[in-house]
C-alpha cells in the first residue's frame, strides 16, 4: 500500500488537437511508463562546402527524435470482468494509436469520388496535431514517423491481451510549422524550457581537466 505521503506518479501520453481550433480532440495515457526513453540530435549546420566563418553557426533547431518503448496488459481489466475487454481484448487501445497515422475513411471515399468525376483533391486535409507529453518540461508537437506493434498474448477469441508498442516520435519545430502554428508556439514553449534548465546548470571548473587556462 503506497503511503499518503508518496508523490502522485505522472503518465505520460499522446494528446490530439484540433488542427484549426486547437482544441484537445482526444487524451490517450501510456498505460505504463516507459522504463527508458531514447533521444537523438541532429544538428543543423550550414552544410558542406559553406566556408570557414560558418562553421560554427546554426541555421535551426536540431531535428529531434524521441523513440519509445511502451507495454499494455488487459490483465487488470479482465480480472475485474471489464466488457470491453473481454469482448475486444487491447484492440480498441491499440486502434486509437493507430488511427493517428491513418486517414480518415470518409476522407478516401470522398477522394475516390472526386477522382471518378474527373477531380482531384488540390490539398490533403491537415491531421490532428499530435503532441508528446512527458512531464510538465516536455510538450512537444510531433510526427510519428515509424510505428510497431508486437501482439505477444492472445484470449480464446485471439483478442490481444498483452502487446508491446515502439514510437519513433519527430519532433516538429517552428521550421516546419512557423511561429504562428499553435505547434509552433508548443515547440518554441519548449525550445525555451531546455535554455531555463541550461541556465540552471552549475559551471565546473578547468581544474578538475587538468588544465590551468585555455
Amino acid at each position: 500500500m503506497s503511503s499518503p505521503l508518496s508523490p502522485k506518479t505522472l503518465k505520460g501520453g499522446i494528446v490530439l488537437l484540433d488542427p484549426v481550433s486547437s482544441a484537445v480532440q482526444k487524451i490517450i495515457p501510456l498505460q505504463y511508463n516507459p522504463e527508458k526513453i531514447s533521444r537523438s540530435l541532429q544538428p543543423q549546420g550550414p552544410g558542406e562546402g559553406s566556408g570557414q566563418a560558418s562553421a560554427m553557426r546554426l541555421v535551426g533547431p536540431p531535428v529531434e527524435t524521441y523513440t519509445i518503448e511502451a507495454e499494455i496488459d488487459a490483465t487488470d481489466f479482465l480480472e475485474v470482468e471489464d466488457r470491453q475487454t473481454l469482448e475486444e481484448g487491447l484492440q480498441p487501445a491499440l486502434a486509437v494509436l493507430e488511427a493517428i497515422v491513418y486517414p480518415k475513411s470518409s476522407k478516401l471515399v470522398a477522394n475516390n469520388k472526386l477522382a471518378a468525376a474527373g477531380s482531384l483533391e488540390i490539398l490533403p486535409e491537415e491531421s490532428p496535431l499530435v503532441l508528446f507529453i512527458w512531464s510538465k518540461n516536455r510538450v512537444m508537437p510531433v510526427l510519428i514517423t515509424e510505428f510497431s506493434i508486437t501482439e505477444e498474448a492472445f484470449d480464446a477469441n485471439l483478442n490481444p491481451i498483452r502487446a508491446a508498442i515502439s514510437l519513433s516520435l519527430r519532433v516538429l519545430n517552428v521550421n516546419d510549422l512557423g511561429f504562428e502554428h499553435k505547434g509552433g508556439n508548443l515547440y518554441m514553449a519548449y525550445h525555451q524550457q531546455k535554455e531555463q534548465l541550461a541556465n540552471k546548470y552549475t559551471s565546473g571548473n578547468l581544474g578538475t581537466l587538468g588544465q590551468n587556462s585555455i
